[in-house]
């Protein structure tokens, strides 16, 4: 009987012990594979570069993490850092986009149970809004994002008229753009006609794109292979697609137009 007590009382020892150490190691557990929020409702965020932060934060999260520095211009070739895999780790959710190939790289070095998310990188308002909703499915933020979205339209409309307003000749612009850069002659109402990118323009594209006659070039700054079409008249204007360390995409889109506008008018 004695045994039998030693043995009862060890066995009830380490059913304790083994229910200590799970609950204990329950809360510092990453988030589900199906990429949960938390408890708390406020989901823990880490993104390539500070365009997915842009999203994320209009979706409504609040806790991000940009592993991407802005300095970089060509997120691809950016080697992530021990730093950024710790963080990584600690994710519920990764913003990526499919240029970005050290994402699921990333990930997997850091040994993270975060949802991966792969995001359309495209400041085309339709695609944007309906990027944003998405992602605020995901984190649970809808509220907040339905908000961000109201302020944004609403911007979008009065950028879109200042600029309209500024036509020359009370036209719209013939227009050139990079294939990225597009959203920017939409956000102007200038009329495309025709695109280029992301490689350099080849002789035979110079001529087909000089023949359009186009009064503007909207080129990408982060992707720029310099003078588009240095002997057609057109002017080249500068884009930039990337939001600041702020991660707020409003600004995108006011740089974008007081760009347009000094363009267009000639100064």
């Amino acid at each position: 009987m004695a045994r039998t007590r030693v043995r009862i009382t060890s066995l009830l020892a380490l059913s304790a012990a083994l229910l200590l150490a799970t609950g204990c190691g329950a809360a510092g557990d990453p988030a589900p594979e199906d990429g949960a929020k938390p408890p708390e409702g406020k989901p823990s965020v880490v993104v390539t570069t500070t365009w997915e932060g842009a999203f994320a934060k209009a979706a409504g999260a609040e806790d991000i993490k940009v592993i991407v520095p802005q300095s970089v211009h060509h997120a691809p070739d950016y080697d992530p850092k021990p730093s950024d895999l710790a963080a990584v780790a600690q994710a519920d959710f990764v913003l990526y986009a499919p240029f970005e190939p050290y994402a699921a790289k990333i990930k997997e070095a850091a040994g993270s149970k975060a949802k991966l998310v792969e995001v359309e990188l495209d400041n085309d308002p339709a695609k944007v809004s309906a990027e944003v909703g998405r992602l605020a499915g995901l984190f649970g933020t809808a509220e907040a994002a339905a908000q961000w979205k109201t302020g944004f339209d609403a911007e979008y409309a009065k950028l879109n008229k200042e600029l309209e307003a500024g036509w020359p000749g009370g036209r719209s612009p013939a227009v050139v753009t990079q294939v990225f850069t597009a959203w920017s002659a939409k956000l102007a109402g200038a009329t495309t006609v025709g695109t280029y990118g992301p490689e350099a323009v080849t002789p035979a594209q110079l001529a087909e794109l000089a023949a359009k006659k186009p009064a503007l070039v909207l080129d990408n700054a982060h992707m720029s292979t310099g003078p588009v079409l240095p002997d057609s008249g057109a002017r080249q204007v500068k884009i930039v697609n990337y939001p600041g360390e702020d991660l707020d995409l409003l600004p995108v889109y006011r740089n974008a137009a007081a760009e347009l506008k000094k363009a267009m008018s000639g100064s």
